[in-house]
């Protein structure tokens, strides 16, 4: 016992103590903060702007007033700010302060910059080609965005029939959050056109239908918080990404672990002082150690980011306890056999055809985490949390769902996992066993299942 945890011990040590560990360790919440830094400013909305001037040809005399009001300055200001409030209302008190310290830039990054919108009048009975000869002309001057022209029944109808509405006609390429800008304030303008024809007050028809949606208080067991929309669709894949890491750093470091070692013929010398199974218990337990302190560390970083949005009420810790249960678990299934492939094989190229069928299996939830956070308990989704070596993502992700499963198959998913953990280092060992010493030719697939069958 002692030996495997002198080998544990030395892996462990001359993995975290090295600078690569240590950056890698960190890249990946540097860049996630880059991201949420950086990204607003590369890919937000506040780069594009709407501007430009639109053509209006109205038979009915009564819609362009409208328009020429929905296209006003200070109406679209009074627009964004409503907009903005109410995407703000929905937010945790921590965005709503911060957003509340710099309100402009937070609505210029939210909404992007105030759009400049032009109109270009033309008489009721204007020659439409030539209209249209004024949208292909864009040589100079500002951008002309579109031609709009408004159906004589678009505000009062001929009896018995319904409304009519209007013509759109635009550039090119135009983007589609201009066009969309347009249809927004041409359908205004158009609906309280009608609504005024028939003497009465938009502004009282608008409060009328106006029913704000409230924000939602989570209820817990020891205090009550704002819902946070978002947070319930994000944490099973938050639980399963950190999952699927810390796999797939301990089991590729161990596989090029045992490649180097067995290509340095390193591993001969340590041979002869350990056995086979005692070499791949502690590798086992260091590289498992390693994943395990990584996860700890992003843990206690997420941990740290719900705190400062006041969103720990709406966590259940228990999740954590079963986060590391299933991945111990996982990382004994799949690091096993991956160890087993690096010790069958010469080079790290010989290993990519052998590990890459076991990659498939284990990014499947990735592809089902949809369905399995929305559908918690169908058919597919309890199939996926009972089959191994995928059961420890789908009973996971059923877990942070809002339908979390019964306890009892909660458990019985542990035991199918524990079942498999030996069922895996009975099939490791023996072909670690056998290909630690072996050279030349790598072993196809028929070999590996050749020497677990082996006596």
């Amino acid at each position: 016992m002692n030996r495997i945890f002198c080998i544990a011990a030395r892996d462990f040590l001359a993995t975290v103590a090295t600078k690569g560990f240590i950056i890698g360790l960190l890249i990946t919440p540097a860049m996630i903060a880059a991201f949420t830094l950086v990204g607003p400013r590369l890919f937000g909305a506040r780069t594009f702007k709407v501007e430009g001037d639109i053509a209006v040809v109205d038979p009915t005399g009564v819609v362009l007033p409208q328009l020429k009001a929905a296209l006003d300055p200070q109406g679209a200001a009074a627009r964004r700010t409503e907009e903005f409030r109410r995407a703000l209302s929905r937010a945790p008190e921590s965005v709503r302060k911060m957003a509340e310290t710099s309100a402009d830039q937070a609505m210029t990054n939210l909404l992007g910059p105030a759009p400049d919108v032009g109109l270009v009048e033309h008489p009721p009975d204007a020659d439409l080609d030539q209209v249209k000869m004024w949208l292909r002309d864009d040589t100079e001057g500002r951008r002309r965005l579109a031609v709009v022209v408004i159906h004589r029944d678009a505000v009062n109808p001929a009896a018995n029939s319904s409304y009519g509405a209007y013509d759109l006609y635009v550039p090119p390429r135009l983007d589609n959050r201009a066009a969309d800008y347009i249809y927004q304030r041409v359908r205004e303008a158009i609906v309280n056109a009608r609504i005024a024809s028939q003497g009465l007050n938009p502004k009282l028809i608008e409060a009328i239908a106006e029913v704000r949606r409230p924000n939602s208080i989570t209820i817990t067991r020891g205090e009550e918080t704002q819902t946070v929309g978002g947070f319930n669709f994000l944490l099973p894949i938050a639980f399963t990404m950190l999952m699927f890491i810390g796999l797939m750093t301990g089991g590729q470091g161990m596989l090029t672990s045992m490649i180097e070692e067995k290509s340095s013929r390193v591993v001969e010398v340590l041979l002869s002082a350990v056995s086979p199974m005692q070499l791949m218990a502690g590798k086992l337990i260091a590289y498992m150690a390693i994943s395990l302190l990584g996860m700890g560390i992003y843990i206690l970083m997420g941990l740290a980011l719900l705190s400062s949005f006041s969103l720990l009420g709406v966590f259940d810790p228990w999740l954590i306890l079963y986060l590391f249960i299933f991945f111990i678990i996982g990382f004994l299934v799949v690091g096993s056999l991956m160890m087993a492939v690096g010790a069958a094989v010469n080079e790290l190229s010989e290993a990519q055809s052998l590990q890459m069928p076991l990659i498939l299996i284990l990014i499947t939830p990735w592809f089902l985490w949809p369905h399995i956070s929305n559908s918690p308990n169908s058919m597919l989704s309890i199939a996926v949390s009972h089959a191994p070596p995928i059961n420890t993502f789908g009973m996971l992700l059923r877990m942070a769902s809002t339908q979390p499963p019964a306890t009892w198959e909660v458990w019985l998913s542990i035991a199918i996992g524990i079942v498999s953990v030996f069922a895996a280092l009975w099939a490791a060992a023996k072909i670690f066993r056998i290909g630690l010493l072996m050279y030349g030719k790598p072993p196809n697939f028929a070999t590996l299942i050749r020497w677990v069958r082996a006596a």
